[in-house]
């Protein structure tokens, strides 16, 4: 980045930056881990997630950008444009929170595949620590094609998106080149790895190994926090019939984020009504349930996995930490 750039992306308010980001990976446990360290009298962290630090790129949030089919112009998230505007409504989420507990934070699960955010991050005059929660990337893989599928995003089968359309799914599993990216711009000892498989099997350990990094006092939660689990995937009723309505309603998708986002672009952020109709009826045909297991074929998990141990392989050295030998014991 050029010297501008890094003027406008370096806080000149440092004291309302967060302590810490859980800056993924998505779909690993990073809501339940929000909710339970959110719980500690010492901690707040900001509600949604913010994805400031590379809310520009098009890359990680295709759905911040709208074009304006009339006018023939583009509307997105430009720190060139309003840096003031975005910076006083990225301080705003923690000032809201700041007086509540000794340190503050927040999760965006787009920050590790994003080596844009690792740049911007490392600019600040604040150490601000960071958390990684890594999931077996071939389930991690599976879970996001669930996520684009209930959310609108996946317009194919699992193995048709894995054909045509593989870096949608598969990018964010990639955490070997993403964590070296953050390593080769921020110190190690600010970045603390954990695995999920080992946050299921012990969060009471897990949770107080995070809390040794934030240094704060473990003793301080409510043991019950420890049965916490956050946004439990659900899967509509039928696949087929979502994937459907996905292709029909493809233009849709940015309709839902534009009120969202700290600047509202020149778009009309209400879905017309066609759409609406269309989405509403689909919801009461289609709904979304808890109770369904979606497996993926034997073949395509094969498949999937003989990938990621080539991507893998000297993983440990870099996280200074076992993790392929978990991940493919089985192999």
């Amino acid at each position: 980045m050029t010297n501008t750039a890094n003027i406008v992306w370096k806080s000149k308010q440092p004291e309302h930056l967060p302590d810490f980001i859980i800056g993924g990976a998505m779909k690993s446990g990073t809501t339940s881990l929000h909710a339970i360290l959110n719980s500690h009298p010492d901690i707040a962290i900001a509600h949604n997630e913010l994805g400031f630090f590379d809310i520009d790129n098009i890359l990680q949030h295709i759905d911040f950008n709208f074009y304006n089919r009339e006018k023939k112009t583009w509307s997105s998230q430009s720190m060139h444009e309003e840096p003031g505007l975005l910076w006083s409504w990225y301080h705003s989420q923690f000032q809201k929170i700041e007086k509540k507990a000794q340190i503050i934070g927040e999760d965006s699960t787009t920050y590790l595949s994003s080596e844009t955010a690792a740049k911007r991050i490392a600019l600040q005059a604040k150490p601000i620590k960071l958390i990684f929660i890594l999931r077996h990337p071939t389930k991690r893989t599976i879970s996001n094609y669930l996520h684009h599928l209930k959310s609108g995003r996946a317009f194919y089968s699992l193995e048709d998106t894995l054909r045509y359309a593989p870096n949608s799914i598969i990018r964010r599993s990639l955490y070997k080149e993403q964590l070296e990216h953050y390593y080769k711009h921020i110190p190690f000892e600010r970045i603390k790895v954990v695995l999920f498989e080992d946050f299921i099997e012990d969060k009471e350990n897990c949770i107080k190994d995070v809390c040794n990094f934030l240094e704060v006092d473990f003793n301080k939660f409510d043991k019950a926090v420890f049965n916490t689990h956050s946004n439990k995937t659900k899967i509509p009723k039928y696949i087929n019939l979502q994937i459907f309505r996905n292709r029909l309603l493809r233009k849709s998708r940015n309709f839902r984020y534009s009120k969202f986002l700290p600047i509202q672009p020149d778009f009309q952020s209400k879905m017309p009504i066609h759409y609406r109709i269309i989405d509403k009826l689909h919801k009461k045909i289609n709904p979304l349930k808890s109770n369904i297991n979606f497996k993926a074929s034997k073949a395509t998990i094969q498949f999937l996995d003989e990938y990621f141990m080539t991507e893998f392989e000297d993983f440990d050295a870099i996280v200074k930490k076992e993790v392929y030998s978990k991940w493919f014991k089985n192999n």
